[in-house]
């Protein structure tokens, strides 16, 4: 190593591969998720239950996630980046067949069992794309890996949200015919998810040969005995700014698995009959949402400016809602359409601004670790904001459910305004690098 101890650091061609690979069975895990409750009404009439145990089947990731996530970023740090992709991948198609299993109108158990396992491959999941993007991307590309890696999963809401409607027609009168439609959407998701098990097998390496960034040079000269998983869990919760952010990017990204589960719901109740279009405003949402994450990944990748970007969306998102709620019940589609887009864009286009902030805020500790507990957070707030808020569409209506949204998100403001933000990564990369210039111009 030349120049004075500098470490080479040198990007990967596989790290694409890898990018890609991820964000696909990401994409098929999501799928997964919400292709339950974008047909309620027809899989509530399938297995002849009530709403809210399909609902379940929805909450079920949530539920999984908050115990199974501290487990799941222990063994991310102690086995490694290959083990926990592999995992995440195999039980996602695992899941898959289980659902192939379900075709009959009594077996809402074991939908319910199948939905549980791909909830627990979700686990290992979410937690990834900073990981991947930290460990496999350059400085000037990490936000925008990360934000790409959180894309595959909303890409995944998105197919959710259009397929299922399309594959799955209402037909109340021909329960066999309900049942060979459901049967092409889950042995096509089988199918698929185990294509992909095996490609992560071939894609995944634990990290490349040479590290992309200076940031991860130094974490590598690191020794493992020197890291300790519950102190650096100790180390993130003493650190104020970080648990503000905690909270407050659960109330936001509880408030949008909230909105996704129940959408059908909140547009059947206003359009009778629109199952079809439910699922469009909800791809709508997502797809707007994706954009928004591109953008958000570029501009932080160009700028640098963590909090001023999150706070700005996270208002954005508080106005969006409110306009939502406020235009839903006025007899026009295509108002939904587009006020459920601008929503999308800035209440999904936070999930990678959320991730990305608390790498640099909690640099050094593992981005795993922040991003699990992130995760934690938005799970066990979508739990109660889709419980209450599923009551509240029921009993009231959908603005009630909705305005109980909007209280929380803008207790969310003022806690992303007291975060004091100290961008630790970026000033390691930028301050080596200005050490080796120095080193350089000195030989």
């Amino acid at each position: 190593s030349a120049g004075g101890g500098r470490v080479e650091t040198r990007l990967s061609r596989r790290r694409l591969a890898v990018l890609a690979v991820f964000s696909c069975y990401s994409l098929v895990n999501a799928f997964q998720w919400i292709q339950y409750s974008i047909l309620s009404n027809v899989f509530a009439g399938f297995y002849g239950v009530s709403f809210t145990q399909i609902d379940w089947l929805s909450m079920v990731y949530m539920v999984a996630y908050v115990p199974l996530i501290l487990p799941a970023t222990w063994l991310l740090d102690a086995r490694g980046l290959r083990l926990t992709a592999l995992l995440g991948a195999g039980l996602n198609g695992l899941g898959a067949w289980l659902k192939c299993a379900s075709l009959a109108p009594d077996r809402y158990p074991l939908t319910l069992a199948a939905q549980a396992v791909c909830a627990v491959a979700q686990v290992f999941i979410l937690g990834l794309p900073s990981r991947i993007a930290s460990v496999w991307f350059g400085p000037t590309e990490v936000s925008t890996a990360c934000a790409v890696a959180v894309l595959g999963n909303q890409l995944g809401t998105a197919i959710g949200f259009l397929l299922p409607p399309v594959l799955v027609p209402n037909t109340p009168n021909d329960i066999e015919l309900m049942a060979h439609n459901i049967s092409i959407m889950f042995y096509g998701t089988a199918i698929v998810s185990t294509l992909l098990f095996f490609l992560t097998g071939v894609v995944f390496e634990e990290k490349p040969k040479y590290p992309p960034s200076h940031s991860q040079a130094v974490l590598q000269t690191v020794p493992p005995e020197d890291y300790s998983y519950k102190q650096s869990i100790i180390n993130l919760f003493k650190n104020i700014p970080f648990v503000l952010l905690l909270i407050s990017y659960g109330i936001m990204t509880g408030a949008f698995y909230s909105v996704s589960t129940l959408l059908n719901q909140m547009i059947v109740t206003h359009y009778e009959g629109e199952e079809v279009n439910a699922g469009r405003i909800g791809l709508t949402l997502v797809v707007a949402g994706m954009v928004g994450s591109i953008i958000c990944g570029l501009w932080l990748d160009y700028t640098k400016t963590y909090k001023q970007t999150t706070l700005i969306v996270y208002i954005l998102s508080f106005i969006g809602l409110l306009v939502f709620t406020f235009t839903l019940d006025l007899g026009y589609l295509i108002v939904v359409f587009v006020t459920g887009g601008v929503l999308g864009f800035f209440m999904t286009g936070y999930l990678p601004l959320g991730f990305e902030f608390a790498v640099e805020i909690t640099y050094p500790e593992s981005e795993g670790t922040s991003s699990g507990l992130l995760n934690a957070s938005a799970q066990i707030f979508g739990i109660v904001f889709t419980l209450v808020q599923g009551k509240l569409t029921t009993n009231y209506s959908p603005r009630a459910g909705n305005l109980f949204l909007c209280a929380w998100i803008f207790v969310g403001i003022i806690l992303t305004a007291l975060i004091k933000s100290d961008l630790r990564r970026h000033n390691v990369n930028s301050g080596i690098m200005n050490l080796d210039v120095k080193a350089v111009s000195g030989d």
